[in-house]
Order: structure tokens, then sequence, then C-alpha cells
């Protein structure tokens, strides 16, 4: 298939049967509330206007299309005074890589981008262009939500890393935040991000890491915390060999985290189920499988050529 008609999947999902209310909503949303020059601020809640800027049937029926689009799983974002508490605290994620880039006329893509958290917080660095990839409808129609109000001009695209590298323009940084645990091909998706960049072009990644100094990965039975879709979980040092395999030098180590309850959690904004249902409640340093918990690694690397 290709990529044109790949695009095309955004207008078309707009009449899936699980889709269509998301969109009617969103669509009466930017019909009843068109507001220029809102204040947003760019801090850890993403944060755009004021209760006092609606009248009290426009925030009822703003706080309708928000609950809609539940589960939010990346945030938090603040609307008009309504706190949408999402599972995932994203701002600690962010404040932690935010020191190791400088986007600033730079094209920038975000790959698993989700509902665009991350990309309204990078719009205070000015970037030329803003590009996230995303294949699921329903953090498309989030992104599409919030963004009515912010009147960006990121660009959302419901694909996904594979079709990178067939995109009509590449990229100077690019940033790929929990997405290779999910992929069969580790090293190969490293590769389809090299192919991604302009020369010496950067990226920013985070994944999930097993302790040691061997150059081995953790290769899950069946699920990782509840989780399907984990394949391989690598030490540091396997990782360094997949980025260098792939083409890339420079490789930094920015942090290593272990995923606590105050980043990921049930809210009434989420799902039923989040890291405390995920880990053994005798031992939390295990999964509910008994593998080591959810440990992340952050790793920055530069493109050879």
């Amino acid at each position: 298939m290709d990529l044109i008609t790949l695009q095309k999947k955004k207008e078309d999902c707009r009449t899936w049967k699980n889709v269509e209310p998301w969109y009617t909503k969103i669509q009466e949303v930017a019909k009843k509330i068109n507001i220029d020059n809102l204040s947003i601020d760019y801090g850890d809640w993403f944060s755009v206007g004021k209760k006092e800027d609606l009248s009290t049937e426009q925030f009822e029926l703003l706080e309708q299309a928000a609950k809609i689009l539940i589960p939010w799983r990346k945030g938090p974002f603040n609307l008009f005074g309504i706190e949408i508490d999402s599972e995932w605290q994203s701002n600690i994620k962010y404040n932690l890589i935010r020191p190791h880039f400088n986007l600033k006329d730079k094209v920038v893509a975000d790959i698993g981008c989700n509902n665009g958290y991350y990309m309204f917080r990078m719009l205070e660095d000015k970037p030329k262009k803003l590009i996230g990839f995303d294949p699921a409808p329903l953090t498309l129609h989030q992104f599409e939500f919030v963004n009515h109000f912010v009147k960006s001009d990121i660009t959302y695209e419901m694909l996904g890393v594979e079709h990178l590298e067939f995109y009509n323009h590449k990229f100077d940084f690019i940033f790929m935040l929990g997405v290779l645990y999910h992929r069969a091909d580790p090293v190969g998706t490293l590769k389809s991000l090299a192919r991604g960049l302009n020369s010496k072009g950067e990226i920013l990644i985070d994944t999930f890491m097993i302790d040691g100094e061997d150059e081995i990965c953790l290769t899950p039975n069946k699920r990782y915390s509840k989780i399907p879709n984990i394949y391989f979980i690598p030490t540091i040092p396997a990782l360094t060999n997949w980025l260098t395999r792939a083409g890339f030098e420079n490789i930094e180590v920015i942090a290593v985290t272990t995923t606590t309850s105050e980043e990921q959690r049930k809210t009434p904004w989420s799902f039923d189920q989040s890291l405390e249902d995920f880990l053994d409640e005798n031992d939390k340093t295990k999964t509910v499988e008994g593998y080591p918990a959810p440990k992340r690694v952050y790793m920055k690397a530069r493109k050879i050529q």
C-alpha cells in the first residue's frame, strides 16, 4: 500500500463505528467554541485557556468531549480548568530529557506520539516543523481536540515507524519514546530511524531495559507486565550494539529510571488497571509474570552520515 493511500486512512477512520462519536463531538466543540489568542502554559500541565473564557454551556460541552475521549494515556492537560489527569505523568519523562536537545528551527518527528503531549511541549522550542506518527484513531482525535484550541501547525500522521523512510522529507531530530520494545525487529526499526534522518541527524529514544554488563536481552514469554506485544528487553550494552549496527555514533546514555506509581497510575481519566496491577503484589521488584519490574534507559545518538 502506498503512502498516500495510508495517509487517507486518517479521513476514512472518521466513519468507523467506534470512531464516529469522537469525531462528531469534536466537530460540535469546534463549531461552538472557537476562540483566538488563548493563554498557553507549556508547564507540566500543558494548559490552554481559563474557565472564565467559556460560558457554562461551552464548559459543559468541552467536559463531555474530553470524557468521551477517555482513556487518556499521556498528559496531563488542563483545558479551560478541566484537569485531564492522564495515566502517565508524561511531564516527568519530558522534564528528564528536555536538557538534552535543542529543536530550534529543526524538522522534528515524534514516533509513537500518542495524543501529542510531547509535541505540544516542544512548541516552546520553536522547531521549524513538528510531525507526529501514530496509527491509533483515539489518540488522533485527542490530539485534534487539544489542537483546536492550541491552533498549532503540528502535523499528525496515522503512520508507523516503518513508514518513516518513505515520508516526503527527512528529519533533523527524531524522538521515539516507549516504542522499541513493541517492535519484533528492533535493529530494523533503528535502521528505519537512521534512513529517516538527514545527514548527522539525531535520535532520542527510551525503552525497557534489564540490568547487566553482558550483550544480551530478555525475551518475555507471551506477556511482560501484562503487555502482550513486548519482544526484546536489552541490557544497555546490547542496546548500544543495536544502535551501532543501525548506523549511529556518539551514543550517550542520558538516564536510567525505574517506573513508579508517581509516573504511571490509575486515574478517572485512564484505564481500569495500571502499574500497581502489573507488579507482583508481594514483590514490587517483579512483574506479575516474575520478570524484573520495568526500568527504562534513555539514549541519544547521531546518524553516522
